[in-house]
């Protein structure tokens, strides 16, 4: 079903008779049925302009409502019941022009309330041995934000994780109750020192920027820009001693 549909939007975009009705007809839906999974919900989104992705996945992330890479757009579940403008609004977002818009879609997107249960897990605290080690990141969060961010971030907790085995950092985004966090790794610090722990406190500063520039949170080519624009790598491995 999913092809078949798949080929009727794309011969009905090059024609230049694509309509709305189209879509629903494919999947033998109406405007009022919301979509059932995300086959539909991909055909509901197409239908209203979307272009460029591929395949579409539902998800339970209580973090990120909508996120996408390349061809690939992941929705959150809830979303299926959601109404016409708020489907519009991702489709603004994944392909906005301008940043205004898609800080206009973000809003729209994160103004519609769904419940997303309980939370899974609890973020992680700062032991109370790292607390002066987050207090003094917290600090250097500041002073980079001035530096490289004109001072435009949000301040954001930064916490020292002893969960983190293999990642450096983490950025955690924000939603419209809880706000973004930095986490950094206590392996990190304790094996590769402070200068380095500051260069990946940089990088998580960067996914922030993205956040609440209401870009992806990924290290595409905007990302890589910005690394660049603020003076560190943009890939998420630790920099060689040498290097």
């Amino acid at each position: 079903m999913l092809r078949a549909l798949t080929r009727m939007l794309g011969r009905g975009a090059r024609a230049g008779r694509l309509t709305r009705d189209d879509a629903q007809l494919a999947l033998g839906l109406d405007a009022a049925t919301p979509p059932r999974n995300a086959d539909e919900l991909l055909a509901r989104l197409r239908a209203l302009g979307l272009q460029r992705i591929e395949r579409c996945r539902l998800t339970s992330n209580r973090n990120v409502m909508v996120s996408f890479r390349g061809g690939d757009l992941r929705v959150h579940e809830a979303y299926l019941g959601a109404p016409e403008a708020v489907h519009h609004a991702i489709v603004v977002f994944v392909q906005g022009r301008t940043r205004a818009d898609r800080h206009a879609a973000r809003r729209r997107i994160t103004s519609y309330t769904i419940d997303t249960g309980p939370p899974s897990h609890r973020r992680e605290r700062t032991h109370p041995d790292d607390e002066p080690t987050a207090v003094r990141l917290a600090e250097w969060h500041g002073r980079l934000n001035t530096e490289h961010f004109g001072g435009r971030l949000r301040e954001v907790p930064v916490r020292v994780s002893r969960r983190m085995k293999s990642r450096l950092g983490h950025y955690t985004a924000a939603t419209t109750d809880v706000p973004g966090e930095i986490a950094i790794s206590r392996r990190h610090l304790r094996r590769h020192g402070w200068d380095e722990a500051v260069h990946t406190l940089l990088h998580e500063m960067v996914h922030q920027w993205q956040d609440e520039s209401g870009l992806p949170l990924d290290h595409g080519p905007r990302f890589r820009a910005k690394a660049r624009e603020v003076g560190i790598e943009a890939s998420a491995r630790r920099r060689s001693r040498s290097g």
